[in-house]
């Protein structure tokens, strides 16, 4: 055996095969490599993108339109945005091909990874992270991704390029403190410290890397070279992370929405954490924000305080069996995420920046990798996308029985951000209509 822990002698390594540096193992890469760069200046007004996950989805006879175009008649669970309507579009006929398999599919729905259910299935890199890496530097945090009652041991929307799954943060007041309180000398100097040790754990694997490089084929040391570029930008990251700690952080523009500690109450928590993905979005801390509201993990739970338990807990409550009671709780736990969406859109439309609207500089995207909790359906996902200078007001219906990729739009987002790409997952190219 090597110093490397694998018999570099022997050409026939293993794809499970880790480098150690510095006491730390790190999986080798499963990826290639994306070539990206961030369109524009820094002088250019930011764009910002807020991406929302129910992973239960909502009932879909009463959220997509019957019509289709402009002029769509709003649906019941469409109605509370009518006064936005016009920054909105709603989407039907998409969703990711190859990624089947129920529930399994929720830690898909901004990666567009196949195959969620075989055996040996890795997740690949998420749509946010994918942007951060281009854009992630230019705000103090590269991104936050926060949940509502998550799992955060096993569900996120967050992945790494190399397919590991980001915790979910789910207190809005830890995500505040870290946005607007600097802390005391002492804690500034320990998260130097900690900055300076990862990235010497960084070097070490890299140097490690450059040896196995020596030990491998041509076809295995490209992808090594491309695995070193990686950990290099996650380096440059750690790098920026030092330099934002010089920098003041931004007086705090409303106090910290509360702490949500009930998990029967997850409307709750979701609009404190609504709020400060706001907050995060409107002072420039990050441009990317995930939120994953795990209706799976959530138990029979209340609209409000006060409010009477449902039937039942959330995941069971989704199938239904067309059960009327089931269906009309549904229906209001439906009706109150389009609330809360909307409330979100009038705050970021009264909110200025220059001479646009922070709505006009943010996208939002809502949806689900459930077309059909009640059926375990994964295609004809619910989605809108509001906001970020698309061109909105209309029902974009494609095929029901042969769906667009979901990846073209998630192209389209990340053209939208100023990031040169033409391809994400198992897109074909960017989604008709929003342009």
């Amino acid at each position: 055996m090597s110093r490397f822990g694998i018999g570099c002698g022997n050409k026939r390594l293993s794809r499970r095969t880790v480098l150690r540096g510095a006491g730390v193992a790190v999986a080798l890469p499963w990826l290639e490599a994306f070539a990206r760069r961030a369109r524009g200046s820094e002088n250019a007004p930011p764009l910002r993108a807020l991406f929302v996950m129910n992973n239960l989805g909502v009932l879909p006879g009463p959220f997509f339109p019957k019509e289709t175009g402009r002029g769509y008649a709003l649906s019941p669970l469409l109605e509370p945005l009518a006064a936005r309507r016009d920054d909105v579009t709603v989407i039907s006929g998409l969703s990711h091909p190859g990624v089947r398999g129920g529930h399994s599919t929720e830690n898909c729905f901004l990666t567009g990874a196949r195959g969620p259910t075989r055996s040996g299935f890795r997740n690949t890199v998420s749509l946010d992270q994918l942007a951060a890496d281009a854009i992630g530097a230019q705000t103090r945090f590269p991104s936050l991704n926060l949940g509502v009652n998550v799992d955060k041991a096993n569900r996120s929307l967050a992945w790494t390029r190399d397919g590991a799954l980001l915790p979910a943060e789910d207190k809005p007041s830890r995500v505040y403190e870290r946005l607007f309180v600097a802390g005391s000398p002492e804690q500034i100097a320990a998260r130097r410290r900690h900055l300076a040790a990862r990235g010497s754990i960084l070097d070490a694997v890299v140097d490690e890397a450059k040896s196995l490089g020596r030990a491998v084929g041509p076809a295995d040391r490209q992808r090594l070279d491309r695995f070193t570029t990686s950990l290099r930008e996650v380096e440059d990251r750690l790098h920026a992370e030092g330099a934002w700690e010089d920098r003041p952080r931004p007086a705090p523009p409303e106090p910290a929405p509360v702490d949500v500690a009930d998990r029967a109450l997850p409307f709750k928590g979701y609009e404190s954490m609504l709020a400060i993905a706001r907050l995060a979005l409107e002072t420039d801390s990050t441009r990317l924000v995930t939120l994953l509201v795990d209706a799976f993990a959530t138990p029979p739970f209340r609209l409000d305080e006060g409010a009477g338990l449902s039937v039942d807990d959330y995941h069971n409550l989704s199938h239904h069996g067309q059960d009327a009671n089931r269906v009309a709780q549904l229906f209001e736990a439906d009706r109150r995420q389009m609330t809360l969406l909307a409330g979100l859109l009038e705050a970021l439309a009264e909110r200025r920046e220059g001479d646009s609207r922070l709505l006009d500089r943010t996208i939002v995207l809502f949806g689900s990798n459930m077309g059909d909790s009640n059926t375990h359906d994964n295609t004809n996902l619910p989605i809108l996308v509001a906001g970020g200078g698309f061109r909105h007001g209309s029902h974009l219906v494609f095929k029901a029985d042969d769906n667009a990729p979901l990846a073209n739009l998630f192209v389209s987002i990340l053209q939208r951000l100023g990031i040169e790409a033409d391809a994400f997952a198992s897109s074909t190219g960017t989604l008709a209509g929003l342009d």
